[in-house]
């Protein structure tokens, strides 16, 4: 003999649900008979005994002639009764089963869907960067829009990912690993795992991030393709959008730098501690991403940046074919400048000679607006950067005009342990620049 409580066990998991099944079918069912009766002669004879009691209860309310007449009193009543069971029901089912499938969500499902149509229906934007400028901006844009393409830059050759491009033939995944991470919708627990790394104690694994060698585990179960990889990954973290490399060859930095010597690797680059000239991709015919050029295709804005200049930016621009979709483009194009310079990369840049550095890099015109910072950091934090040769920069906005170029200026600024720029209020302007 089954014990009540084995039986309570078996039955819970479902009991919620079944109870909304059984009321949304016995409202289907009133709705049903109601909608029949609704047509007078198909199931008459059945009801008639029932019609005639209606008949008795309503006379005092309404004048009633005939049998049929309130039959149609009857069919009203159960249409009611029946389609609001009905919904009751549905909605039971459908909560029980989003709450099965994601605790969290519960009964907000409704609230949920609302805000993925809404997201699904939202602007296509492409934003074009790597490093962390690259994530920032996504985090702010996928609060207005899941139709974000991300083209990210794959010419890192330090750190975790150049030890696994090195060791695994891999394109390198540092760079996409945080443009997912920042799109993601998944738990915050996910999002944290990615983004660990191993300490230096750590023997072999030492420096590595969680994510990178989670990517390089699914290129390898995908036998090498690195774009299945991917989209595995952005399954993985419920990704709103989608994250691509401007292109799947192995491609490095070459750097033609200010005292004449060329230098070969974004870290060698980085380190030497001299001005840019010129920088180049290597090999330099190198097959764009034919998603990359699609999305540059179809969207409504382009964002070119934040992030470093030469070594996250411009290599994007670089891959044959990009730079030239987007200047062929429709949308907006809008280059977002950095808010602090980088040594060894953008000494004392100011706003203007980050779009002159894009255009002697790149031969057609892909920026018409620029958005420049305004706002300005605390005392203490200028100080701070100033020790390692960081300055805020300078937003000279009638040099960026006479360029011809169209400002957005703005306090995009968030100040925390680091200066960098705030994802709502950046992406809270871009938006803007779309409703125009």
């Amino acid at each position: 003999m089954i014990s009540r409580y084995r039986i309570r066990r078996l039955l819970a998991p479902t009991a919620g649900l079944w109870s909304g099944v059984a009321l949304a079918l016995a409202g289907l069912s009133i709705f049903v008979i109601g909608f029949a009766v609704s047509f007078k002669d198909l199931i008459l004879p059945a009801i008639t005994s029932t019609a005639r009691w209606w008949r008795g209860v309503l006379g005092h309310i309404v004048p009633l002639d005939s049998v049929p007449q309130a039959n149609h009193y009857l069919a009203g009543a159960m249409l009611v009764l029946g389609g609001y069971l009905t919904f009751l029901g549905v909605r039971s089912v459908v909560g029980k089963v989003a709450e099965t499938l994601n605790p969290a969500l519960g009964a907000k499902v409704v609230n949920e869907y609302t805000r993925r149509q809404r997201l699904a229906q939202g602007p296509r934007i492409v934003a074009i960067g790597g490093g962390t400028g690259l994530s920032t901006l996504l985090r702010g844009l996928k609060q207005y829009s899941s139709n974000i393409t991300a083209i990210v830059t794959v010419t890192d050759d330090g750190g975790s990912s150049g030890r696994l491009v090195q060791e695994m033939g891999i394109i390198p995944p540092g760079d996409m690993r945080n443009c997912l991470v920042a799109l993601a919708d998944a738990e915050k627990l996910m999002t944290d795992l990615f983004q660990h790394r191993f300490k230096n104690e750590a023997g072999s694994l030492s420096g590595h991030s969680i994510g990178n060698l989670l990517i390089a585990a699914l290129v390898e179960q995908s036998d090498g393709d690195f774009e299945q990889a991917l989209k595995r990954a952005s399954d993985v973290l419920a990704i709103r959008g989608r994250v691509i490399p401007s292109t799947l060859s192995h491609v490095r930095l070459r750097a033609l730098m200010e005292n004449g010597t060329e230098l070969c690797g974004e870290t060698k680059i980085v380190e030497a501690g001299m001005r840019i000239r010129r920088i180049f991709l290597d090999p330099e015919e190198a097959e764009p991403h034919p998603e990359a050029l699609d999305a540059i295709r179809e969207a409504e804005i382009i964002c070119i940046g934040p992030g470093s200049i030469y070594t996250s930016v411009i290599p994007n621009l670089l891959v044959p074919g990009i730079a030239d979709a987007i200047a062929e483009s429709q949308a907006i194009r809008a280059y977002i400048c950095n808010v602090m310079t980088q040594p060894g990369e953008s000494d004392s840049f100011t706003a203007a000679e980050h779009l002159v550095t894009l255009q002697a890099n790149i031969p057609v015109r892909v920026v018409d607006y620029v958005l420049v910072n305004t706002g300005i950091p605390s005392q203490a934090t200028l100080e701070k950067y100033r020790g390692s040769g960081q300055h805020l920069v300078e937003a000279d906005e009638d040099r960026l005009r006479a360029m011809g170029f169209r400002i957005v200026r703005g306090d995009y600024m968030s100040e925390s342990d680091y200066v960098r720029h705030d994802p709502s209020r950046l992406a809270g302007r871009i938006m803007e620049l779309l409703e125009r």
